[in-house]
C-alpha cells in the first residue's frame, strides 16, 4: 500500500472541523507515519486556525462585505485542500500554505 492510500482517510477526516484536525493527527501517530496525512494536517489545522484567530477581530468591522470577503476566502481555501486530499495531490494552498507547512512540521 502506497503512501497516498494509507493516509487519505486521516487527511480527508483532518478537513472536517478543527476536531477532525485533532482525530487525524491521532490517526497518523504510528511508527508508519503517511506523509501525505501530515501534509494535509498541517493545511487543515492552518486553515481553521486562521478563521479562528482572524475571524474574531474581522467580525468587529461590522461590514458585510468584509465578513464575507474573509468567509469566501477561507471557504477557498478549504475547498481547495479538501479537494487535493480527495485527489490524492499535495496541493499547497494559495498564498498561505507554505506558512502553515512551515509553522506545523512537526506534525
Amino acid at each position: 500500500m502506497n503512501d497516498i492510500e494509507k493516509g487519505k482517510n486521516a487527511a480527508l477526516v483532518s478537513y472536517i472541523t478543527i476536531i477532525g484536525s485533532v482525530i487525524a493527527i491521532f490517526m497518523n501517530q504510528d511508527e508508519k507515519k503517511s506523509e501525505f496525512a501530515s501534509f494535509h494536517i498541517r493545511q487543515a489545522l492552518g486553515i481553521f486556525l486562521t478563521f479562528f484567530f482572524l475571524g474574531y477581530p474581522i467580525g468587529y468591522f461590522n461590514s458585510w462585505m468584509v465578513s464575507s470577503a474573509f468567509w469566501l476566502f477561507i471557504f477557498i481555501l478549504w475547498i481547495y485542500g479538501f479537494l487535493g486530499a480527495l485527489n490524492g495531490e499535495k496541493k499547497i494552498v494559495p498564498l498561505v500554505g507554505e506558512f502553515y507547512q512551515k509553522c506545523f512540521k512537526s506534525l
